[in-house]
């Protein structure tokens, strides 16, 4: 039995999860699962040539790695075996997943939701301890809201919350406060002598050299996906929740839902554990039998290669050349696949890159050529302009986008951190070149209407920073963080802004708020 808290992680982010799925999907939806090695090891060979699961020796020769995928998407309530035929469906939001829904939302929506005991967690292999009721992204969120706590790192996960967070109540949550505090100030010291012998893991091949390596594990991946539900940001080695989402966690923690019952029927506990957000429950009736015909499994391919297009560009209709690309890439003719896209994904599907467009803004160096790469890619087939990747020209900004609708061109300059400053060698990068050379790297005799910083996050002293350069060039500008134009995005998709109101929206001389957003959505 599993004495702590305990996720499976075939890989440590989300991301993929919708190439898995749809790869789920293609190869044993509707089919049985238990027993099947067959279908564990195409499932397996099918992951390894989308280069979704990597190459190697398999350890066991019998689809164990696809076993570990399928428990994956089981854990998150995306699918579940039906009582009645023993056949694997997807849950509601298995469904919204593959439908081309918002990933981030969705699977927001089951993070949240994740709770111990569940079907997966009581299931043979598994077996967390029954002490445990609670859901434990919904306790660190409240920890993180904590005026006492704030931020907490990976050792501190590890080491005191996912072996004592038992539950909910507010004796515990007071409990666990104190002990962080308390390890704070002690550290190690505060643990109890037995602590490796209370909490040692479950299997025998973990290097005993590092007792604490399976809650680190346990620790980084709880953190990874609570930062996939873009609430939370990493800096340095703590965990935060990000400015700009605490009335929404407030309003999370406000109003919980109580823990799911009867984690012991499996069938019952995945569907309701697994209603999306756009439904209240799961009245599918599922009991008719379905055959599997040619035409069906056509189009999944076809959906599985255009979820995995989605993740990489955002997508907002369907064109001749996506299906080309797709036709390529299954095979199928570009007919039949163009055909299948507008039935199924009529209004495209940007969820995807959107989350790995928030990802990239708090990578640093490592992530920066792919967030402008993204931005010009959100400009460009989102918002309509004429966007130029100008980075790599030297001595010029990310990203140069021009309107032919308005007759303007602006500058954007990505930052992939966290807390962005302008620095005195970015002013003057901006003043002296960005602005001041504008005419050596563009081509267009429309006028320079303002310029545009986006970053994960900004510094206390970015305001008044950013309008240091706009006096001293007399051009507007301002600062979006990357949560707020993911938001824009959301808003634009419901009622387009046109080219004037982007200018508008982004010559306010400070950090963009949500509010601008909605203002400039109802003028």
């Amino acid at each position: 039995m599993i004495n702590y808290w305990w996720v499976t992680r075939p890989k440590r982010k989300l991301n993929s999860i919708p190439s898995v799925l749809a790869t789920f999907v293609e190869v044993s939806l509707d089919a049985e699962w238990q027993g099947q090695r067959n279908t564990h090891l195409l499932l397996e060979e099918t992951l390894e040539r989308d280069e979704i699961k990597r190459h190697g020796i398999r350890r066991d020769q019998g689809g164990g790695g696809a076993r570990t995928y399928a428990a994956w998407l089981l854990s998150l309530g995306l699918i579940f075996t039906q009582e009645t035929t023993n056949r694997v469906q997807l849950t509601l939001a298995g469904e919204a997943i593959i439908n081309g829904d918002n990933p981030v939302t969705v699977l927001k929506n089951q993070i949240l939701k994740y709770q111990f005991p569940s079907a997966f967690s009581i299931r043979r292999g598994v077996k967390v301890s029954d002490r445990f009721r609670i859901r434990p992204f919904l306790f660190l969120l409240r920890l993180l809201s904590d005026s006492r706590i704030r931020v907490l790192t990976e050792e501190e996960i590890a080491k005191i919350i996912i072996t004592e967070a038992e539950n909910e109540d507010d004796e515990c949550f007071e409990h666990v406060v104190n002990r962080v505090l308390e390890f704070r100030e002690f550290g190690d010291n505060c643990l109890a002598a037995d602590f490796f012998e209370k909490y040692k893991p479950s299997r025998a091949n973990v290097n005993q050299e590092y007792p604490f390596e399976r809650l680190f594990d346990v620790a980084n991946t709880l953190v990874n996906w609570l930062e996939y539900t873009q609430l939370i940001e990493r800096e340095s080695k703590t965990i935060r929740i990000i400015e700009d989402r605490f009335d929404e966690v407030t309003k999370i923690l406000t109003s919980p839902s109580p823990l799911i019952d009867r984690p012991e029927s499996h069938e019952y506990f995945q569907r309701k554990f697994g209603v999306d957000p756009n439904h209240r429950k799961d009245t599918r009736n599922l009991e008719g039998s379905r055959t599997i015909t040619g035409q069906m499994i056509i189009e999944q391919q076809i959906r599985r290669a255009f979820l995995e297009k989605a993740l990489a560009t955002p997508i907002v209709k369907i064109s001749a050349n996506l299906a080309e690309y797709i036709s390529e890439r299954t095979g199928l003719d570009s007919e039949i696949v163009l055909d299948t896209l507008y039935r199924f994904y009529p209004q495209g599907a940007i969820g995807g890159f959107l989350a790995n467009y928030f990802d990239m803004a708090f990578k640093g160096f490592d992530q920066a050529t792919n967030f402008e790469k993204a931005t010009v890619e959100l400009f460009q087939e989102i918002f309509g302009f004429q966007a130029t990747h100008v980075g790599p020209l030297g001595k010029t900004p990310d990203v140069l986008i021009l309107s032919s609708d308005s007759n303007y061109q602006a500058i954007i300059d990505n930052k992939a951190y966290r807390s962005y400053s302008i620095s005195n060698d970015h002013y003057n990068r901006m003043v002296h070149n960005y602005i001041g050379g504008f005419s050596e790297y563009s081509d267009s005799l429309a006028p320079l209407s303002f310029f545009l910083y986006i970053a994960g996050g900004f510094s206390a002293s970015f305001d008044k920073q950013l309008n240091s350069i706009v006096r001293a060039t007399n051009l507007d500008g301002s600062g979006i963080s990357v949560s707020r134009m993911i938001e824009l995005v959301d808003l634009h998709r419901l009622k387009p802004y046109s080219h004037d109101k982007i200018r508008e929206l982004f010559s306010c001389g400070r950090q963009v708020k949500l509010q601008d957003m909605h203002n400039a959505e109802l003028e």
